[in-house]
């Protein structure tokens, strides 16, 4: 595993971390609440997958389509009347998926005080064609000392992923082998 981003390919395109970065905000309302009165957790993962895709699509020029949502922390809940803000940025890239790192802030309508943060996730996507098969994305470029560090948890991440799917299929590979049927 590589701490930098390597140099790109002679064929392959690269996108700073900032040409793809954006934010969607929506104030919530009474529809998007659960049963304890507060906003559902649904709706705000529905918000992240959404700015996610957004981000996602902008970086790679096409349709992606996600992949996985790993670590979706809420850390405080969302109230009716809350803007909510999430923030989301390509952290990493591979050939045809990237990492999206989300950010979720959300403030009072109807105050001056700042957003806090309530919420976060990394989602993977996948870049697809026309017919659903993956394509090349272009290579991130982070271009802050914070885009360099996320860039690098990004690669601990998917390192973790890949072992922990590796685990998995080896784990049940074991166990059919010893007639063991889940």
């Amino acid at each position: 595993m590589t701490d930098q981003p390597q140099p790109p390919e002679a064929d392959v395109p690269v996108k700073p971390t900032s040409a793809s970065r954006t934010t969607l905000s929506h104030i919530m309302t009474s529809h998007d609440t659960n049963l304890l009165g507060t906003v559902h957790g649904g709706v705000i993962m529905k918000l992240v997958d959404d700015a996610a895709g957004a981000v996602a699509g902008r970086h790679s020029g096409g349709p992606a389509v996600t992949a996985s949502m790993d670590e979706m922390v809420f850390l405080e809940p969302v109230r009716v009347g809350d803007l909510v803000h999430v923030r989301a940025q390509v952290n990493w890239t591979g050939r045809s998926s990237m990492e999206v790192g989300v950010r979720v802030m959300a403030e009072r309508w109807n105050e001056s005080t700042p957003a806090q943060q309530v919420g976060s996730a990394y989602l993977v996507f996948a870049a697809v064609d026309g017919e659903g098969k993956p394509r090349r994305v272009p290579e991130v470029v982070p271009e802050t000392e914070r885009d360099k560090r996320r860039y690098q948890e990004a690669q601990i991440r998917r390192t973790h992923r890949l072992a922990r799917r590796r685990a998995i299929k080896e784990l049940r590979e074991r166990r059919a082998a010893e007639g063991i049927d889940d």
